[in-house]
């Protein structure tokens, strides 16, 4: 059985998706998330809760998250892969690289335009728009001491219509992530 790990800071939307493609079946392998790690108290932790999987919610101190601390509840149970789900803190390079090519993240862009610090949700969309982009999308990507920076696994691209607003992209582009998400964790375990 392959385990994931699942870091969540929002509404647990990709987190959802990876429990619905592991019941029904749209997972290569048996898997289980065994581990959903928050950096807030969020609707994610609640959903994790109701599916009864272990949930640890850690909290910054002086705006750096304790990377020390969620790598003393992985070992413990060590995943296979460790998904970041719309998390919003930054890992620390000593973690990144004691787990280099077992975290994942998803962005919503075409990495490595709009990526790096600061470049989350909704604000993403926002510049894409600002700067006439004709195409946008996802790219889920290694997660790396360079923030956005690590190796491509997936991109998916969709076309920007005429009249396209930030809250209508980011619609189009969060179908493509969950899509996208299920396949790279196909494509790596």
């Amino acid at each position: 059985m392959k385990k994931i790990a699942i870091f969540v800071s929002g509404k647990g939307t990709n987190m959802k998706h990876i429990f619905q493609a592991i019941k029904n079946g749209k997972l290569s392998h048996s898997m289980v998330v065994n581990l959903v790690i928050s950096d807030r108290w969020c609707k994610a932790i609640q959903y994790a809760l109701k599916e009864n999987i272990s949930v640890c919610s850690l909290i910054k101190i002086k705006k750096k998250f304790i990377s020390k601390e969620i790598d003393n509840l992985l070992v413990r149970d060590i995943p296979d892969i460790i998904v970041l789900s719309g998390f919003l803190s930054i890992l620390d390079a000593e973690f990144c690289e004691k787990w280099l090519n077992k975290v994942i993240n998803i962005h919503p862009s075409l990495l490595p335009k709009y990526g790096g610090r600061g470049m989350y949700g909704m604000k993403v969309h926002q510049e894409v728009i600002k700067n006439k982009e004709k195409i946008s999308g996802a790219t889920v990507h290694h997660v790396t001491k360079n923030v956005d920076l690590g190796d491509i696994i997936l991109k998916k691209t969709c076309v920007i219509d005429s009249g396209e607003t930030p809250i209508s992209l980011s619609k189009k582009v969060s179908i493509i992530e969950k899509e996208i998400l299920i396949q790279s964790i196909n494509k790596l375990l």
